[in-house]
């Protein structure tokens, strides 16, 4: 099996300094409001993501904890990274849908960790698991988002 391209970059830009930030901020520019959580992809791989940020001003609610919608910034781009990085070449995926519960406050720098099934990558509904634990490994935030797989249509002959 040949590796995909995200593996492909992410492991290329892991051989630089600062390789992780940079392949980071590359991934997170192709959906630009990912960059306002300022994230670091700390893992990548089939059917797995884990991805940090941390606790600043830019993502504070009023009662100085994670917002909950940077929280969920962050579950729906760890997961873009895992479907990215798991989708054979004859799909495509969408988001569908999220369910979030915010379990606890969110009071200090935020892992995230997507997992999806592999054997999930067929057409149709797949559920990714997401979910944000801060410093001492309590859960702040367990999600499902749902993406739907297609088939990709076939390429125009010119």
């Amino acid at each position: 099996m040949t590796e995909n391209y995200l593996l492909k970059l992410y492991h290329k830009t892991l051989k630089y300094p600062f390789g992780r930030a940079l392949f980071s901020r590359m991934f997170a520019a192709k959906a630009p409001y990912f960059k306002t959580i300022k994230p670091t992809i700390k893992a990548l791989e089939p059917n797995h993501c884990v991805l940090t940020f941390n606790k600043r001003k830019a993502v504070e609610n009023h009662i100085g904890t994670v917002h909950a919608i940077a929280l969920c910034n962050g579950l729906e781009m760890a997961m873009g990274a895992l479907a990215e990085a798991s989708i054979p070449k004859h799909l495509r995926w969408i988001p569908k849908g999220m369910q979030v519960t915010y379990t606890a406050k969110a009071d200090s720098d935020i892992r995230i960790v997507a997992k999806s099934d592999p054997a999930g990558w067929q057409v149709g509904d797949l559920p990714v698991s997401v979910q944000g634990f801060r410093a001492d490994g309590a859960m702040v935030i367990d999600g499902t988002i749902t993406i739907y797989v297609s088939e990709k249509p076939a390429k125009k002959q010119a």
